[in-house]
């Protein structure tokens, strides 16, 4: 059954509402990012440190040479797949807020599969470890689907929880059945050599799972505004009541958007493990699940955009190793532009609502 109406619309408004689009999910981010890049400068000169060559060695450890850009490229790619995920449970209105505990359950799958499917061709062994771990992710996020729809439990309390959960899991795995050989260290052994994603460029750490992260939001985007299921997904988040009282299931939606979301965070961990440390162990995150949440804001909830704020947000934790060597930058200022960006986003947006509501 078709859901989506046509509706009457004039030139004139159909050009004022694509400007708003394109102020909203371009010009404001771009704003937002000047503005803590001004904030920060002001900051450091506050403490006392040279801003010019603060910022130059930023720019340095972004585009001084190729393997710095290709290091952006790394830090950005599970970035950029948990962000698409999250665009998608955004869009329909749950907020999944537990990409960290899928990102760990991808992550444990991968690497089982890293260690016993090594003998398999690599066409099939490396493709089933992603699917392990999206199902792994996806599944794990459907328990807070299952309980926000059955129960009425929040999603937000029960996806946090279950990132604590998930993390207990993986540092049990680590030290206990999965733990390496020499049982010395809190991690398994190495995943088999045939299991390891192949590097793009030679002499450079970026891996094919890259490719993966700049297709992943491109498909996500097109089940979003390209397909019926897509736009039930986006009723929902849009208006829950009157989605259901035009024959959608809103509870089913719920589930299913969760559930990819936590799949690409699943995939996330995987690629994590196959293409960069080759191993599970405690602690594999440093916090991708919770920026990728900052990535997605940053694009509005757009899956593509995902690709850009993503990179943006991968340079600026390559960028700072360089800034703090070389300019004695403490490394927390990157979480501080990070936080900074997110905050003038939210008020640009928010002044912007405002004014609409006004006019």
């Amino acid at each position: 059954m078709e859901i989506e109406s046509t509706l009457p619309m004039t030139t004139a408004t159909l050009s004022r509402q694509t400007g708003a689009a394109l102020w909203r999910n371009v010009a404001l981010p771009i704003l937002a990012i000047l503005a803590a890049l001004l904030v920060g400068a002001l900051m450091l000169a506050l403490s006392g440190f040279n801003v010019a060559a603060a910022y130059s060695a930023l720019w340095n450890g972004i585009f001084g040479n190729a393997r710095n850009l290709g290091e952006a490229m790394l830090r950005a790619t599970p970035l950029i797949l948990i962000g698409a995920g999250i665009a998608i449970a955004f869009r329909c209105g749950i907020w999944n807020i537990g990409a960290e505990g899928q990102f760990y359950m991808g992550a444990a799958a991968g690497a089982l599969i890293g260690l016993t499917a090594g003998d398999l061709p690599v066409w099939l062994s490396i493709p089933t470890a992603l699917l392990a771990g999206a199902l792994c992710g996806g599944l794990w996020a459907a328990i807070a689907g299952w309980l926000k729809v059955r129960l009425g439990l929040n999603e937000v309390v029960t996806t946090i929880m279950l990132n604590y959960i998930a993390i207990g899991i993986a540092g049990y795995l680590v030290t206990g059945p999965m733990q390496e050989a020499s049982r010395y260290n809190p991690q398994t052994d190495e995943i088999a050599a045939g299991m390891v994603l192949p590097r793009l460029l030679p002499g450079m750490r970026v891996h094919a799972g890259f490719l993966l992260a700049l297709i992943l939001p491109v498909l996500a985007a097109l089940l979003l505004f390209r397909t019926p299921r897509g736009f039930a997904l986006r009723a929902v988040g849009f208006n829950p009541e009157a989605a259901q009282h035009a024959g959608i299931n809103v509870n089913r939606q719920y589930v299913l958007a969760i559930s990819l979301s936590g799949a690409t965070a699943g995939i996330a961990g995987t690629v994590e493990v196959l293409g960069v440390i080759g191993r599970l162990y405690e602690n594999i995150s440093p916090g991708y699940g919770f920026t990728g949440i900052a990535v997605s804001l940053l694009a509005a909830n757009h899956p593509i955009g995902t690709i850009f704020s993503g990179l943006l947000f991968g340079a600026l934790t390559t960028g700072a190793e360089l800034m703090q060597l070389t300019a004695k930058i403490p490394s927390a200022m990157t979480f501080i532009l990070q936080g900074l960006i997110i905050a003038f986003l939210v008020s640009f947006r928010a002044m912007q609502g405002r004014g609409w509501r006004r006019g």
